[in-house]
């Protein structure tokens, strides 16, 4: 609990000499959650608590999300500090790793990765989930368009009339408003992580050595990179903690994995039990300082068990009503 990691995290704060923020997305399943704008608004409260300071460590778990907000919390904490690290416990992956190409350190414990941030497409237009919802559609990798057309150039794809036939084929599969829309994301993607990087980095080929790993080259977008490719292979800024500051970070994420249940797979029928009805509050999201107190996103109902029919078949079968009463962000004060 908050009142728990506050002693932590001022222990944190003293051996890293800066002001700790703390930022987790959960990746429980069946209750992710996802680097989203709305969470600025909770940083600006944090960061304006603890005021102007010399050094920010920003505590960060997370699977991804929205790249143009991770982009958004890299340059927002700059501007409260004089620099700027990120404490990597686990996973901060995809839009967690954009934001830490704004960091001029990472302190990545032996289990910390980083990953690729080639971004996806999600949108209505997006190809249809076979067997899924009406509503579901399939992201659309822009690295893996790309990584199409490649294929066709090597296969032999050269004259107009193969590439007039190949387009044919993609664009029958994929709605070429989402093509367009992936082309400019790679761009964009690329232009935010050489910003980022070039706030404390020279070397122009150095970057783009980095942003050609980081988006294309890794091949796909669940490598995972540890501390030594992260440091070693692609030159970032990277401390491995102490064994007092290891602790720290580790109790931390411990403290706050027992009460997001981040081990725990979300399955109603088993949270019910035998119960015909059960409430439920689920902690989701984090954001986190001393002087900030701690918001917390929640969702909270109660579950119902009810029959069911088939339009199918006719036949009925057990299901479960989930009646949210709320969703949305929680205040603690410190």
């Amino acid at each position: 609990m908050y009142e728990d990691r506050v002693e932590l995290y001022k222990a944190l704060e003293r051996k890293r000499d800066s002001t700790l923020l703390t930022y987790v997305t959960g990746d429980r399943r069946g209750l992710e959650t996802q680097i989203h704008p709305e969470v600025l608004d909770f940083l600006v409260d944090h960061l304006d608590a603890v005021g102007p300071v010399p050094k920010i460590s920003l505590y960060l778990y997370t699977r991804g999300g929205q790249t143009l907000a991770a982009w958004s919390i890299a340059n927002l904490i700059d501007q409260f500090c004089d620099s700027f690290e990120v404490l990597i416990p686990m996973k901060a992956h995809s839009a967690g790793t954009l934001i830490c190409l704004g960091a001029s350190a990472l302190v990545m414990t032996k289990q910390a990765t980083l990953g690729p941030i080639d971004p996806s497409v999600n949108t209505p237009l997006n190809p249809p989930v076979p067997g899924g919802p009406p509503t579901a559609r399939y992201p659309v990798s822009v690295e893996a368009i790309n990584g199409f057309i490649e294929l066709a150039r090597e296969i032999g794809e050269r004259t107009d009339a193969d590439m007039t036939s190949f387009l044919s084929a993609l664009t029958s599969n994929v709605n070429p408003i989402v093509l367009g829309q992936a082309y400019r994301t790679r761009g964009q993607i690329r232009m935010l992580g050489e910003r980022l990087l070039s706030k404390h980095m020279e070397g122009s080929d150095k970057i783009e050595e980095i942003l050609s790993f980081l988006c294309s080259e890794s091949g796909s977008h669940d490598y995972t990179i540890y501390r030594q490719e992260a440091r070693d292979h692609l030159g970032l800024q990277v401390e491995s903690p102490d064994e007092d500051q290891y602790g720290l970070i580790k109790a931390i994420y411990d403290d706050i994995a027992c009460e997001l249940k981040l081990s725990e797979p979300y399955n109603p029928s088993v949270f019910m039990g035998e119960e015909a009805q059960a409430e439920y509050e689920f902690k989701r999201a984090i954001v986190e300082s001393i002087k900030g107190g701690s918001h917390k996103f929640v969702s909270e109902g109660r579950l119902g068990k009810q029959r069911v029919v088939d339009p199918g078949t006719g036949t009925t079968r057990e299901g479960i009503e989930d009646k949210r009463t709320f969703e949305g962000w929680r205040h603690d004060k410190p």
